[in-house]
């Protein structure tokens, strides 16, 4: 897709938000109290290459209006794609006389006027060299990327393939709050995935990723592809250990599977329903001094950054945690109220439903050591992987299956796969004794390596 045809695909912040303005006129007409108006327009391209030969080739766009109205303290969600005048009017109409059928409540009232968002940042979201990556293009990168990793080890037999992917799209929200605007924002990634052959017929599978909202931003296909391959290999041979209590030092990859269970543990919801151990816990040591965690949406460039939340609040960081203390939890307006607070301007949605809790970039802060330094233990389990499902966010009871590597004096012995890893979650980040330097900023939860002191880690 050219240029042009890109931006003929995907309507500009100026088009999606005159869209919102128009469907907040029309649902107040209709006789709502109060409402808000989301609008996303978006154009992706998908394409997977598996042993050199193409897989898939995926290319669509949509645009989808999300409204939420109330009406005496009555509130009702619908969504549409059909923006046709007419069918704009009755779809606000029928919109505000589904409110009928909600029971009411006081606290999904909208913001006061006064925590809207005044200004809106500019966070450098988009990269317009990303609409003119066509199919041919992504499949030079998809064929590069696989091809390297085939070539890096005899041992690479195979592939689940390779698969480029862009993304562009504008978002629009509106609300009779006060408030109305736009952005719009662009992504690419690439991820190659090897296959190996093991001992016993068994196979290993592994990957490696680049992604960014710049295209100059992605790691080379080749480089992607060599890496892909190196981590598949070293799987070769992987083995269970025996049960122990040994530390154990988490990857960045690893590492921002527990920092996303965290955040669920003080998103606002979970804390007003008492779903997390942590809903009393605010101003006291929940982890380690080492510890400090922030969710700021405005890093220019970043993943998870946005200029307002879906409320129209204008966006700021929250420390999270610092030094350890938890300091605050990361809320909405409706669990703010719940609590009897004020909102943390942390409110997602999707265009079917209306606010809740969520993240933008949620941060693990580096610390001061290497991560050579964080896997200098005399034994210990270097995780790479986590997987399954075994946390309960109201007791901390933390249980999942692993693989990694065996650590021997500092350094990798043997990888280790079929383990699994148990600790309550509040000792587990209250012993972290090391945090590296080395944090992965190419998803929205970022995190560095960092070691635990002790785990129980369940073997043969």
């Amino acid at each position: 897709m050219s240029a042009e045809q890109g931006k003929r695909k995907v309507a500009s912040e100026k088009v999606c938000q005159e869209l919102a303005e128009q469907m907040l006129s029309l649902a107040l007409r209709a006789g709502a109290d109060g409402a808000e108006v989301l609008v996303r327009d978006g154009a992706e391209l998908e394409v997977k290459v598996r042993m050199g030969e193409p897989e898939l080739v995926k290319e669509a766009g949509s645009r989808g209006l999300g409204l939420r109205v109330l009406k005496e303290d009555r509130a009702a969600v619908t969504y549409t794609s059909d923006f046709d005048a007419q069918a704009m009017k009755s779809f606000a109409e029928e919109s505000v006389a589904l409110c009928r059928l909600s029971e009411p409540e006081p606290l999904a009232a909208l913001p006061d006027r006064e925590e809207m968002a005044r200004a809106i940042p500019e966070l450098d979201l988009w990269d317009e060299s990303v609409l003119s990556i066509d199919v041919a293009e992504a499949m030079r990168w998809a064929k590069a990327g696989e091809q390297a990793a085939l070539k890096f080890d005899a041992r690479v037999v195979n592939s689940e393939g390779s698969i480029f992917g862009r993304g562009v799209g504008a978002v629009a929200f509106a609300t009779s709050a006060g408030f109305s605007a736009a952005y719009r924002g662009s992504n690419v990634s690439f991820v190659v995935q090897p296959v190996c052959d093991d001992r016993e017929g068994k196979k290993r599978n592994g990957y490696h990723y680049t992604s960014n909202r710049f295209v100059a931003g992605l790691q080379a296909a080749e480089e992607v592809g060599i890496e892909a391959a190196r981590r598949t290999v070293a799987k070769i041979g992987s083995r269970k250990v025996a049960t122990c209590q040994v530390p154990a030092v988490f990857s960045p990859e690893a590492g921002r599977s527990l920092l996303g269970q965290f955040a669920g543990l003080i998103s606002g919801g979970a804390v007003w329903r008492k779903n997390s151990y942590l809903a009393e816990r605010e101003g006291t040591l929940v982890a380690s001094p080492l510890v400090n965690i922030v969710d700021d949406p405005l890093l220019p460039r970043a993943p998870g950054s946005r200029p307002f939340d879906s409320e129209g609040l204008a966006v700021r960081p929250n420390v999270v945690v610092s030094e350890g203390v938890l300091r605050t939890f990361l809320l909405d307006v409706y669990s703010a109220r719940k609590l009897g607070r004020k909102s943390t301007a942390s409110a997602g949605r999707g265009l079917g439903g209306g606010p809740h809790v969520t993240t933008s970039n949620f941060i693990l802060r580096p610390g001061e050591s290497s991560a050579k330094e964080a896997a200098n233990v005399a034994q210990g389990l270097y995780i790479t992987a986590l997987m399954g499902f075994g946390f309960n966010p109201v007791t901390g009871d933390f249980s999942q299956g692993a693989a990694g590597f065996w650590i021997e004096n500092g350094e990798h012995a043997f990888p280790v796969s079929e383990v699994t890893i148990s600790v309550n979650f509040d000792d587990l980040w209250k012993g972290i004794d090391v945090v590296a330097d080395d944090i992965d900023t190419r998803s929205s939860v970022q995190c560095p390596t960092f070691r635990v002191a002790k785990v129980t880690v369940a073997g043969t």
